[in-house]
């Protein structure tokens, strides 16, 4: 899975070819953390990511 960004100990990843993974989303990892966040809603809708760090990936 590709890295998309880095910033403040946040790595996010994504999946680029369409229908491979649906519906679209990305993965973020926080040290032991993780979430996946849907594209379109912008909810995270798995995953253990601290309060904090869901705010950082939504304002990125």
């Amino acid at each position: 899975m590709p890295e998309i960004s880095r910033f403040y100990g946040l790595v996010v990843k994504m999946f680029f070819k369409p229908k491979e993974h649906e519906p679209p989303h990305i993965h973020v990892l926080y040290g032991e953390f993780n979430g996946i966040f849907e594209i379109q809603s912008k909810l995270m809708t798995e995953g253990d990511l601290p309060g904090k760090a869901q705010q950082m990936v939504l304002e990125w």
